[in-house]
């Protein structure tokens, strides 16, 4: 049995082209980072309908595309919970 390995997408990069110098936002990255989830889960739908089809047989390869999508789902909600609490805690803070 092949065992192939993965990466969950990195949240805090953005590619963009080594001669542009421009600044990237933070709700740009964020934008990114959803589309790469989005794109995992749409990735991990295609391998199931496959296994239902029986056009894939490889039962190991549908729930490795099921399982990236989910960690990377975990992920983003962490840091979705980690901005909020942030946000949370400057409203709090006296001026």
């Amino acid at each position: 049995m092949k065992v192939e390995t993965f990466t969950l997408p990195n949240f805090g990069e953005i590619q963009k082209p080594a001669n542009e110098k421009t600044k990237t936002s933070f709700g740009d990255v964020l934008k990114d980072s959803i589309k790469k989830v989005v794109e995992l889960e749409k990735e991990a739908d295609k391998e199931v309908e496959k296994l239902v089809k029986m056009e894939n047989t490889d039962v190991q390869t549908t729930m490795i595309a099921i399982e990236k999508a989910d960690l990377s789902f975990q992920m983003m909600m962490q840091i979705r919970n980690k901005i909020i609490s942030a946000y949370e805690e400057i409203m709090r803070m006296q001026v």
